[in-house]
Parts: C-alpha cells; structure tokens; sequence
C-alpha cells in the first residue's frame, strides 16, 4: 500500500553557543549551548510534533531537550553540520584576509572547504537522511532540531527558494508541510 503523505514536519535550529554568538563557523566543533543560547530557548514556544529527530551534536541534543523535555528523540548521524575545515571556529574577521576564504566566497559558497566538506556532498546527505526518515516513520507530526545548514539544505531540495534564502536565526525554525514531493512552508517562528 502506498503511503499517505501530508506531514507536518517542523524546521528548528538549535539554540545559541559561544561560536555562534561570536558568528564563527561551527560545524563539526561539538559546542554545548551557551546561557544565552538556554535563556532564548526557554522563552519561546515551539510547535508540538509526535515524533523527534536530532543532530548528534550537543547544541542540538540540549536544544532538544530543553524544548521537549518529556519526548524521546532519535539521533541520525547524516543531519550533522557541514565540516567547515580550515574555517572551523573562525569568523569573517579572522578569515577576510585568507586567500582560500576568499576563494570560497568567491564561488558563492560552492567550492569545497579548504580540509574540509564538499557543500554539494553535504546538500545531498542532508536531504538523503531527511527522505530517509520520512520514509520510515508513520508519524504525521515530526520535529527536528538540527542545524542552520542543515535546514537550508533540506528547504533549498524540496522547495522553491535558494539556499541562502532559508537562513534562521538561533532557537528559530519553520512550521511546514510536506506532501512527498514538495514542503510548503506555513510560518516562520
């Protein structure tokens, strides 16, 4: 039997750390949520789902915790940031005079990162892992605290916006809906 789709999946981007608040490129840093990060957690409603789905990195199992504190998550691997490499825990200011960055910047962020991951190659396993649960659950309500990047990934695939277009702040994410084909994004939160 063909599945029904229709899901409502929520977007959320884990709550602040102290490389985001300094605006450098954490991917594969392993960073725990700052106080910041907690108090904004704490102090914004987050949509209800049946099911929940993280990042293994802590930024996002602490995110996930602190918002459904009563609800059993599952890790998957492949919804991990992308490893920035040489530009891991920098920001532009200590970047802007390195010529690879500017390479980089220069190929709008499509050239792979200096020891790093391939954007594209991330694109795909981010998208991959997403279709891969939907796949294999039968919920109709399905959370997942993940990463900017991650997010972007997965929108830019199966919506009708770039990239660049989904970015979300900290602690914010996305209410949408997903039909097997295409998300519809209902609300920005």
């Amino acid at each position: 039997m063909e599945k029904q789709f229709l899901l409502k999946i929520n977007f959320i981007r884990h709550g602040l750390t102290a490389g985001n608040e300094t605006k450098k490129y954490i991917g594969r840093t392993d960073e725990n949520l700052s106080e910041k990060g907690i108090d904004m957690l704490k102090n914004i409603k987050y949509p209800e789902c049946d099911i929940l789905f993280v990042s293994p990195m802590k930024r996002c199992i602490q995110t996930a915790e602190i918002i459904y504190p009563d609800k059993k998550y599952t890790i998957c691997d492949d919804l991990r940031e992308c490893d920035f490499g040489d530009f891991e825990g920098k920001n532009y200011q200590e970047l802007k005079d390195n010529i690879l960055y500017q390479k980089w910047i220069d190929s709008n962020g499509t050239d792979t990162f200096p020891n790093g991951e391939n954007p594209e190659n991330f694109k795909k396993r981010c998208v991959k892992a997403f279709l891969e649960i939907i796949k294999n659950t039968d919920s109709k309500n399905i959370s997942f605290v993940v990463h900017g990047g991650t997010i972007m990934a997965i929108l830019e695939k199966l919506s009708n916006k770039s990239f660049y277009e989904w970015h979300i702040e900290n602690a914010h994410g996305f209410i949408t809906e997903y039909d097997g084909e295409k998300i519809n994004v209902w609300k920005k939160f």
